[in-house]
């Protein structure tokens, strides 16, 4: 079994990530906590793995798209 994790580009800004699939919880998407709308958002936008921190940018560009500030 091969436990090297694969190094792949993200989806949007095209920097290298390590994708851990296989071990969600330890991927470094797993700390960016979306709720299901924002899930759907960025799913119907985007098909690959992103990095953290374009999930959050996307998040709050949903957020601000629904007039939702934090």
């Amino acid at each position: 079994m091969n436990t090297k994790h694969e190094i792949i580009p993200c989806d949007r800004c095209g920097t290298g990530i390590e994708c851990k699939a296989n071990s969600y919880t330890k991927c470094q998407c797993s700390v960016v906590q979306l709720n299901l709308n924002e899930v759907q958002y960025i799913s119907e936008n985007y098909e690959g793995c992103m990095c953290a921190s374009c999930l959050l940018d996307l998040q709050q560009e949903y957020r601000a798209m629904i007039g939702v500030a934090e």
